[in-house]
């Protein structure tokens, strides 16, 4: 008898959680923009995306959710910007606006594996190589990593971000090797949770430019066989994905084989 009371109560939790994705319409029209954002790898799609989350919070101002998407959005808005060298002032404004709705969303939720995973890398990113940075924001890339780490460590989202950071900061092989296991790891759980039917506010964004990334390690590393696999796996996921793209490119590759 126990046992079912506990399993109705679970099916009502999971009930309930479904009714509340599919009924907080400006969060799932955000996700919608976002996932057209990525498509495209436009920077004004991604603002759309953040605008629609923006009135989520409105809504509901105590939804992680809507805070955690908006930090996604903000995020990626940053990253393609940051491809233009004219944009790096809007580029700086939205790695802001990423920390803000970050520590908003992990007042609500201390811990939030990917909240922090996401806080580590923006921090990492202020650092830029600037010694005065390291010194200003190294402690919270490593407090916010470790905390990702301990709360999420399988989650793929986290061991690709994790993996990123460690690419972006190697020099030589043997860091470039500690990348790869990271991003190799976080591959496979990508790939196991795919196999999951998503709720509706659910993330599943990062498995082609983890694939990505993998290709790059694999290209630094002087492997080109490797390279270009991993760069068309994230091609049959996003035909467009520009990492896999430029990468075809500088080893003299067609993107179709």
């Amino acid at each position: 008898m126990i046992r079912f009371l506990c399993l109705l109560i679970g099916l009502l939790m999971v009930s309930g959680r479904a009714q509340a994705d599919t009924t907080n319409q400006p969060a799932l029209a955000g996700v919608e923009s976002f996932q057209a954002a990525c498509r495209a790898w436009d920077a004004s799609l991604f603002a759309e995306a953040a605008g629609h989350f923006r009135t989520a919070i409105t809504n509901e101002p105590t939804n992680i959710t809507n805070h955690y998407w908006l930090a996604v959005a903000e995020f990626h808005r940053m990253l393609q910007l940051r491809d233009q060298p004219t944009n790096a002032a809007a580029a700086a404004a939205a790695l802001n606006q990423t920390i803000a709705a970050l520590d908003r969303a992990l007042a609500l939720s201390p811990g939030h594996a990917e909240c922090c995973a996401l806080l580590g890398t923006t921090y990492g990113m202020k650092i830029d190589g600037s010694l005065l940075q390291a010194i200003r924001f190294g402690p919270k890339v490593a407090s916010n990593r470790n905390l990702a780490v301990e709360s999420g460590a399988d989650n793929p989202r986290v061991q690709f971000l994790l993996g990123m950071c460690q690419f972006h900061t190697a020099r030589k092989p043997a860091a470039w090797r500690e990348a790869l296991t990271t991003l190799t790891k976080a591959e496979a759980l990508f790939t196991a949770e795919e196999k999951k039917t998503p709720t509706p506010l659910e993330p599943r964004w990062g498995h082609d430019t983890c694939l990505a990334f993998i290709g790059r390690v694999h290209e630094c590393l002087g492997e080109r066989d490797l390279a270009a696999e991993f760069y068309r796996k994230a091609l049959k996921l996003h035909p467009q994905h520009h990492i896999a793209e430029a990468g075809l490119k500088r080893l003299g590759l067609e993107k179709d084989k």
